[in-house]
């Protein structure tokens, strides 16, 4: 593991750290900042984040992987310059693309999730080009449209995904656990919970499942803190009616037999450390914990984030659903003609105090950059101290 600023990391750094040569890689995926596109922002095409997409493109080409997926909001595909200036220089670097490349919905691959995103595809020649992944699931959003991404052919015949209830109704109501105001876990026995639950808890196997068995204490209920809201803020939410959106905060209550929303991530510190809106938990009077925007991402329970909120809620908001991500990357596998294996060893978590580290602390052993700087000037122009 490398953790650097792309913009500022060299490929022969990686394959050094790596102990490879160009060539020797099979797959990198790539999910360059997104803010500068997305529709929820300004979308400028002057965006200084936008020229992430350049330097995904210069690891490629000195990487010189076997293939690659470039993944991001369906925004970039309006900023069409930048796409296709990325299209022409991964050409002129040997590689082939999938065209069209298409838009895929976290919701129809097992997700409770609406969560729409451009995946493009790159291949050097010789390669068998990658397909899409077909659709497992049938979404309950509405606004889905027609064609792969929507209600095509054969649509009918897909089963439901799991509805927020089904992802997060084993998980208690935190504002009955008093621990929970200070702090983010807590010893808990879980009720038996959906199919979709138990296998995020652990309890059910997955046989798509490849990653390492994870050893962790089942017993303890995890990144669940809860969020002290004020009794006429409870109120209101109460008010508010499922699938609908509270007037005053502007946020989303959550419909226990629907899906969630796009889980968002919030701004950095250099862009006013904005939180993300959080949804309304569907049957208790408060905003989802961090735990249950997990479950809502299709992470499993094992899996830790950061104990501050601001910080687990911004690494679930930028990341792709597991169970999506597993969809695409198991097509990355059948073009590299591989077949995924188990390891046989279970791991277990460890280095848990990273959990609670500190921003200021985080970059230490990184080679400064102006990203870093930035965020550093940042934080001294809110907090004087």
């Amino acid at each position: 593991m490398i953790c650097a600023d792309a913009r500022a990391v060299s490929a022969e750094h990686i394959l050094r750290s790596a102990n490879l040569r160009a060539g020797d890689i099979d797959v990198v995926f790539g999910g360059p900042p997104c803010q500068g596109f997305s529709i929820i922002g300004k979308r400028s095409p002057s965006d200084p984040r936008n020229q992430g997409l350049f330097h995904f493109h210069r690891i490629i080409h000195e990487l010189k992987p076997r293939l690659f997926v470039l993944e991001n909001v369906p925004g970039l595909t309006s900023l069409g310059t930048h796409l296709r200036r990325f299209i022409a220089k991964c050409r002129v670097s040997g590689y082939d693309i999938v065209d069209p490349f298409e838009v895929l919905d976290a919701a129809q691959y097992g997700v409770p999730q609406e969560r729409r995103r451009v995946f493009l595809y790159g291949f050097l020649d010789g390669l068998a080009p990658p397909k899409y992944p077909t659709p497992t699931h049938r979404s309950r959003s509405r606004s889905i449209r027609n064609g792969k991404n929507g209600r095509g052919p054969g649509h009918e015949a897909l089963p439901f995904g799991p509805t927020v209830s089904e992802a997060i109704g084993d998980l208690p109501d935190v504002n009955k656990i008093a621990a929970l105001r200070h702090s983010e876990s807590v010893p808990w026995q879980l009720e038996s919970g959906s199919e979709y639950a138990r296998r995020l808890h652990g309890d059910i196997a997955d046989p798509f499942d490849f990653s390492y068995q994870r050893i962790f204490d089942k017993t303890l209920l995890t990144c669940s803190q809860r969020i002290e809201h004020s009794p006429e803020c409870r109120a209101r939410f109460r008010k508010t009616r499922p699938g609908s959106t509270e007037p005053l905060s502007r946020l989303v209550k959550l419909s226990a037999d629907g899906v969630s929303h796009t889980l968002r991530a919030g701004t950095l510190p250099d862009k006013g450390s904005f939180m993300a809106p959080r949804p309304i938990h569907p049957t208790s009077s408060r905003c989802i914990t961090v735990r249950e925007a997990a479950r809502l991402h299709s992470y499993p329970d094992w899996f830790r984030f950061h104990v501050t909120k601001w910080h687990g809620f911004r690494q679930i908001g930028n990341s792709v659903p597991p169970l999506l991500a597993r969809a695409v990357a198991a097509t990355v596998m059948k073009a590299l003609g591989a077949t995924p294996t188990k390891p046989d060893h279970p791991v277990e978590l460890r280095n848990q105090w990273k959990l609670s580290i500190a921003f200021s602390k985080s970059s230490v052993g990184i080679a400064p950059t102006r990203r870093y700087a930035g965020l550093r000037k940042a934080k001294r122009k809110h907090d004087p101290k």
